[in-house]
This record gives C-alpha cells, sequence and structure tokens, in this order.
C-alpha cells in the first residue's frame, strides 16, 4: 500500500512559536506555567510537563513566577488579573490570532460583532474578550435564531481562523437574508486555507484518509469533516495506536493529513505502524 502524506501535514507557524518559546523558558531559575493547554494536542502537552513547564487551569497568586498564554490566546481580562497576580506574562497567542483581535476592536467601533466560530472555544473566547460589547457567536446555520437578529440592522463578522469555507458561506447566506446590512471580513488563518484545500484532493486520490490530531483540535476536527463527506473511509486518530488492521483491507493508498497542532513524531509513528500492519 502506497502511503501518501499531505505536503502542508503537521504544526502551522503559531503553534510552532509557541512550542519553540516554551522550550526556551524551560529549565530555568523561575516557574514556569501555561494556563491551559498551549496547543491542543496531549503529546505536545505532555513533553512540556517532561520539562517542568506547568499546566494551571486557573489563576492562581504567582509573584516571580513566568506565565504563558497559550497559541490561542486569551481574553483581556485574563491577562489584568495575570498581572494583577504577580506573573510575567509571556504571549504565546498565535500572531494570526492577534491580527484578529485588531480587527474586532476596529469594527466594533461602528459595528455588532458576530463571530463564525466553535462556542466555548479558547480561541473564540479570547476573541470576544477583546471587546467592549459581547458578541453574538454563530458555530453553524442552526444556530441562527433569527428573533435574536431582528434587532440588527448592520454588523461586521469576524471568523475563527480554522472555520471551513463551508461552513462560513452556508452561515453568511443564511444572515444575509436577516440583517440588512451585513459585512462579512473572512479572518481565516491562510494555512487553514491550504490545508483544507489540500483535504479536498486527498481523499479522491487515497482509499483510505487517516486524519491526525487530538479531539480538542478545532482544525483537526474541520480536516476530518471535510474528508469524511467525501471519503466514508477517513479516520481520525490522535495516534498510531489507535490504528485498525481491517480499515487497509484491500486499500492500494492511504493519505495521511496531520492537524495544525499535531507534531511530527506522531505522523512518524502513524507511518512505522503502518508499514508492519501493511507491509508497505
Amino acid at each position: 500500500m502506497k502511503i501518501n502524506i499531505a505536503r502542508s501535514s503537521g504544526f502551522c507557524f503559531g503553534v510552532r512559536r509557541a512550542i519553540n518559546l516554551c522550550e526556551s523558558l524551560a529549565g530555568g531559575d523561575k516557574p514556569v506555567y501555561v494556563l491551559g493547554d498551549i496547543v491542543h494536542n496531549s503529546f505536545v502537552v505532555e513533553k512540556l510537563s517532561g520539562l517542568g513547564i506547568r499546566k494551571m487551569n486557573r489563576i492562581a497568586p504567582g509573584k516571580g513566577s513566568i506565565l504563558i498564554i497559550r497559541a490561542h490566546g486569551a481574553p483581556k481580562r485574563t491577562f489584568d488579573k495575570a498581572r494583577a497576580s504577580g506573573y510575567k506574562i509571556v504571549d504565546a497567542t498565535c500572531p494570526k490570532v492577534k491580527d484578529i483581535y485588531a480587527i474586532a476592536r476596529r469594527l466594533e467601533k461602528k459595528h455588532p460583532i458576530i463571530i463564525i466560530g466553535d462556542k466555548g472555544h479558547d480561541e473564540v473566547k479570547g476573541i470576544a474578550g477583546q471587546l467592549v460589547k459581547r458578541p453574538l457567536v454563530i458555530g453553524s446555520p442552526s444556530d441562527i435564531i433569527p428573533s435574536r437578529l431582528g434587532r440588527f440592522r448592520n454588523a461586521a463578522v469576524i471568523t475563527q481562523s480554522t472555520q471551513s469555507s463551508e461552513n462560513i458561506m452556508e452561515i453568511m447566506a443564511k444572515l444575509k437574508n436577516i440583517v440588512p446590512g451585513i459585512k462579512l471580513h473572512d479572518t481565516t488563518c491562510k494555512t487553514t486555507v491550504v490545508k483544507q484545500q489540500e483535504i479536498r484532493t486527498l481523499p479522491r486520490e487515497n482509499d483510505v484518509v487517516l486524519i491526525l490530531g487530538s479531539p480538542t483540535s478545532a482544525n483537526t476536527k474541520r480536516l476530518y469533516q471535510i474528508s469524511r463527506s467525501m471519503n466514508k473511509k477517513t479516520h481520525w486518530i490522535g495516534s498510531a495506536a489507535e490504528l485498525e488492521k481491517n480499515w487497509f483491507k484491500g486499500a492500494r493508498s492511504c493519505g495521511i493529513m496531520a492537524g495544525a497542532s499535531t507534531p511530527d513524531e506522531v505522523t512518524k509513528g502513524v507511518v512505522e505502524e503502518l508499514s508492519k500492519i501493511t507491509g508497505s
């Protein structure tokens, strides 16, 4: 069986930058903490834990300690609370996400803000947390309730960086029928666009497709959804341990796409295990 790894597979710039920042701070004199998971991948989180970087879920007093803000960013109030609690802040927020913050703040001066994104996702909470007024968050067309939008005469729409173009267009088509002066400001990340373009080819050119990434990864979820809609023999796994031999019965090729927060060692482990299973 031939194994085809997508060219855009694996870490994006923002993830790599965040991990490099963490590694550069490991082993120093000051305690280093990350608020939540630095990125949504369990292997990365475990590796950093092994380097002595501790994870915290809520801000506690931390005079003399370093607090790393994860790649997905955080609300403005989190930064304020961390400083007041005595931490030195190292901001590992993806530069692309920071660009979305700036766009959202600028647009809010003239328009109500709607975010197309996954409700409760760290990035979406970070974007919303930059604004004076609470934005409306829409995750899918089914979330749109016309009665809630009746007060809107215009609105500026921004997007979570990992949204799919299909979801954005479906939501916008419905919103345009309700809000006359609505305008989309597509803030999807370029890396996301490239990955999603390639994942539309992989399922057609391979008998089986593997999507590699943790269950909490939004960009990986989107890649799986796109691939699965085109090829039912698409499987989403976190590591080689989850591979099942029967998936590859009669398969002549297998395409692999790793999410933006999936390390290369995971992909390597999957390829090695595939070779044992199929004799590739």
